[in-house]
């Protein structure tokens, strides 16, 4: 049994609620440095607050305090000499690293995602997205063409050490042709093209993304063993393939559209092919650990964002039912996923 967080930390629990409470804090000041650059002013050497102020057109005193509270948190090192310099965690908002978690702090902190989460009550008292209330239908349809490309690059933060979990944990060997439904920029299917040389592949996506995953599989030295198709997973996914693999895509969906998109599987798959959804499976009961926070979390911001939801092993097994395949068994991985393996009937 997990022990109470308060005696994990040895801090009274006023203090534990206290801190909590002000959590937004951390997550407003991270979305100004992303935004204003600071790690790629920073990356050369450490710089004070003036020097950075005049780079980003910002009032230096109001700069170094916000500055000085990301340190306390450890994102930025406050010197002896009061200049500012980057932390291994700063290193990874750097816009020019392999892999920058910039795109990633852009979305999370960004206002579209804050002003989703204003409406918890709303979605708490009706069961909808946030989205909903200002008659959206599809939360993923009306992004602008920079918010698009923004949003693809931090799914693709997420996938690449997914994919890396995936390839060391599940067994490609039998297939020739992987389909990836929902493949964003061709993070997943990279990660296990390069395990696995036999393996030819697609990636399946909404056309601005698809057109960014040919990009990228062209980076990678991959454009003669995968092609990019643009189109619609609830109209239609590619056949083709002797394995179809999805990754974070189920969750954002509630149970008909989830079905929906399984169904369009299910149709273009022959008997025996494999569907392998890479998704989080929610534990059975809720502790203080790590991967309990994780789920509980991701669950809760599918209920604001998408509609969706992180679903238990049952819950999958419904879905699998439903669609016509039969949940074969459940792989584990390093990461926070695994692989949900199923067998078209």
């Amino acid at each position: 049994m997990a022990r109470e967080e308060g005696v994990q930390s040895g801090l009274p629990p006023q203090l534990l609620l206290y801190q909590m409470a002000i959590g937004h804090y951390v997550s407003h000041a991270l979305h100004v440095a992303v935004k204003l650059g600071i790690a790629d002013q920073l990356k050369d050497g450490p710089r004070d607050a003036g020097e950075l102020a005049r780079a980003t057109t910002t009032h230096a005193p109001s700069l170094a305090r916000v500055l000085r509270l990301l340190a306390s948190v450890g994102v930025f090192e406050e010197r002896e000499d009061g200049r500012f310099a980057l932390t291994s965690i700063g290193e990874c908002l750097r816009t020019d690293v392999p892999g920058s978690s910039g795109p990633m702090v852009s979305v999370f902190t960004g206002p579209k995602m804050q002003d989703a989460w204003k409406e918890l009550e709303h979605c708490v008292r009706t069961g909808e997205p946030a989205y909903r209330k200002r008659g959206v239908d599809d939360p993923f349809s009306r992004r602008d063409t920079e918010e698009s490309a923004t949003f693809d690059a931090a799914m693709a933060y997420f996938t690449r050490m997914v994919a890396v979990a995936v390839a060391v944990s599940y067994d490609f060997k039998p297939f020739r042709t992987i389909v990836d439904v929902g493949g964003g920029t061709g993070a997943l299917m990279i990660g296990i093209l390069n395990a696995n040389p036999h393996l030819q592949g697609i990636v399946f996506d909404l056309p601005a993304s698809a057109g960014r995953a040919t990009a990228e599989l062209a980076r990678e030295g991959l454009a003669d063993r995968c092609r990019a198709v643009g189109g619609d997973f609830f109209e239609a996914v590619p056949g083709g393939g002797d394995a179809y693999i999805s990754k974070h895509v189920i969750h954002d969906w509630d149970d008909d559209r989830a079905l929906l998109i399984l169904r369009n599987c299910h149709r273009v798959m022959a008997p025996g092919a494999k569907l392998l959804l890479v998704e989080g499976v929610y534990p059975a009961r809720i502790d203080q650990s790590r991967e309990s926070r994780g789920a509980a979390a991701n669950d809760v911001n599918m209920l604001v964002n998408t509609g969706g939801r992180q679903r238990s092993e049952a819950e999958f097994r419904f879905l699998y039912e439903a669609a016509g395949f039969d949940l074969t068994r459940i792989v584990p991985t390093p990461g926070p996923v695994s692989v949900i393996e199923g067998t078209r009937r």
